[in-house]
């Protein structure tokens, strides 16, 4: 019931209005021809009535106006304390209703000496123009007291109202921040994706493409299967770039077939595609592999690919060792090119983003990692990633 009566005063605030007008009205007519029966001298009713109607009618500006409204409501309502009524709550609801609307909209300062003029015009109309002399609480106090309460309760009201406006605006710069958080940290995945796509397998068209040249004239043959096998890694380049820049699809847009994410199970194509580009890589494990989930899965593989990617670029030899041991909760990569002590050890160039990318894999799933010049020569890469979730339940 309550709910079908506020959808109606929602609809219709103009006839709230006048209703609720009407009933201070009213209210306000009865306070002056109760308060005519018990004054010692009888005040005169149709003047009192015209100054309620009056007081009343300029209320309905008192949104744009509140000030104006106020000041027309106080000298409706001393009027009434000139002719002779006791200025009771229910003869001055249009102040208070008017003190209240200064209260809400207006500020702390105006609203401070408004409710005090309106409290000294009272004290005034009764102290010199009542004629109900034998209690000057009725006559001062209570008029000037009843002024201060509405000033005090709209103060009240608008701080409410800055307060809650605040909230929903910090509420706001929140969720904004929250969402610009959100696409950095996706723009900063697909980045590490399309660097790891692009790194590995340009990297390795590139080492095909210059052993192919390097053989050109002394054996045609070997620089010939080279070039043949140059396009699977071309081919793995585009398959993988089109995953990665499948991220960026729409939900809305139809479904293509993207192929899955890869994992250590891509360990031996991978090997492979470094041995066309001339690494001999040597995969061994330790341990009993244990079936990890997708994200470390694809964690473990990219930076295998990135220090692989690395090895080929940089490195003076043209071996690289990888290791893999499983324990209960853990798996440690370490992947090392061993330089002989007679050649120098390649540095690797500034500015790239291989080694940052591979500690900022493994930190987000809680890992470790460790990259520096081997003693002996060359360069090693550690990688600990966890195999077991937050509350140490082991992974699935």
């Amino acid at each position: 019931m309550s709910t079908n009566w506020q959808r109606r005063a929602a609809t219709r605030p103009r006839a709230v209005e006048a209703t609720a007008l009407a009933l201070l009205f009213a209210l306000t007519a009865g306070g002056v021809a109760f308060t005519r029966t018990v004054m010692p001298v009888t005040p005169a009713l149709w003047p009192g009535v015209a100054l309620s109607a009056v007081a009343c009618a300029a209320l309905l500006r008192r949104r744009d106006r509140p000030l104006q409204v106020l000041t027309a409501t106080l000298m409706c309502i001393m009027g009434l304390g000139v002719l002779g009524y006791l200025l009771t709550p229910g003869v001055m609801g249009p102040l208070l209703v008017a003190q209240y609307a200064v209260s809400v909209r207006a500020s702390r300062r105006t609203t401070r000496n408004s409710a005090l003029t309106a409290a000294a015009g009272m004290i005034v109309a009764g102290l010199f123009l009542s004629s109900f002399y034998d209690s000057l609480i009725l006559a001062i106090v209570n008029p000037a007291a009843w002024v201060l309460l509405s000033a005090v309760f709209g103060s009240y009201v608008r701080v409410r109202r800055e307060y809650a406006l605040a909230r929903a605006e910090h509420a706001a710069r929140e969720r904004e921040e929250e969402a610009r958080h959100r696409v950095f940290q996706e723009r900063m995945r697909i980045a590490r994706e399309l660097h790891d796509v692009v790194a590995h397998h340009l990297t390795l068209a590139d080492a095909q493409a210059s052993t192919a040249a390097h053989f050109a004239r002394t054996d045609p043959k070997k620089a010939f299967e080279i070039v043949v096998n140059l396009p699977e890694s071309t081919a793995a380049a585009l398959r993988e770039l089109k995953a990665a820049v499948g991220l960026l699809r729409q939900d809305t847009d139809p479904g293509d077939d993207l192929s899955p994410a890869p994992g250590l199970e891509q360990v031996p194509d991978l090997v492979d595609g470094c041995a066309a580009a001339g690494l001999q890589v040597t995969v061994t494990t330790q341990g009993q592999p244990s079936p990890l989930t997708p994200v470390i899965d694809l964690t473990a593989y990219r930076i295998l690919q990135e220090a692989l990617t690395n090895v080929t670029k940089h490195a003076a030899t043209r071996t690289a060792q990888v290791r893999l041991a499983y324990t209960r909760r853990f798996l440690t990569m370490t992947v090392t090119n061993d330089t002989p002590t007679d050649r120098p050890t390649a540095a690797p160039r500034s500015g790239g983003f291989g080694l940052f990318n591979m500690r900022e894999r493994a930190t987000a799933v809680g890992g470790t990692f460790h990259a520096a010049h081997h003693p002996q020569g060359g360069f090693k890469v550690t990688c600990t990633l966890p195999l077991t979730s937050d509350d140490g339940s082991p992974t699935p």
